[in-house]
């Protein structure tokens, strides 16, 4: 184990495995939005979104989803190019919630929370990070 290694904090390993999960998650539920059999299970306001939303809003959904567990899994080899694809993530998230925004459709807190804000709140915390990540040295 080489000196780099020893420096990197356990919390390291944590933070970029829980964004892998949740990354992988997201790109299995874009999968799974690919599927009208599965998308009569979402609720009315989500299939509302998926059904209404146009082909550059679906660009945005796979960039931010495909993106964030690209830039994840590179985190974890610990490449510092791992904060440019999570900048993309972060720019097709912004897309997919122009999107939902926009679609006129009346959200509740709970969804404004869980669909619209947390998503972005968490691409920009892993933008942070891993800049944050490459000025400890950790990435290369």
């Amino acid at each position: 184990m080489s000196m780099s290694e020893k420096a990197v904090h356990w919390s390291f390993w944590l933070l970029a495995s829980v964004a892998l999960i949740w990354n992988l998650l997201g790109a299995i539920n874009f999968l799974v939005q690919m599927d009208t059999e599965m998308l009569a299970n979402y609720r009315e306001s989500e299939r509302m979104i998926i059904e209404s939303r146009p082909l550059w809003a679906t660009l945005g959904f796979a960039v931010a989803v495909f993106g964030g567990a690209l830039a994840s899994l590179l985190l974890l080899l610990r490449k510092a190019i791992a904060f440019y694809v999570f900048v993309a993530s972060f720019i097709g998230v912004l897309v997919t919630m122009l999107h939902s925004l926009g679609s006129g459709i009346q959200f509740g807190m709970a969804e404004i929370i869980g669909i619209i804000l947390m998503p972005i709140a968490l691409a920009g915390f892993l933008i942070w990070y891993s800049k944050h990540c490459g000025k400890k040295s950790w990435l290369s």
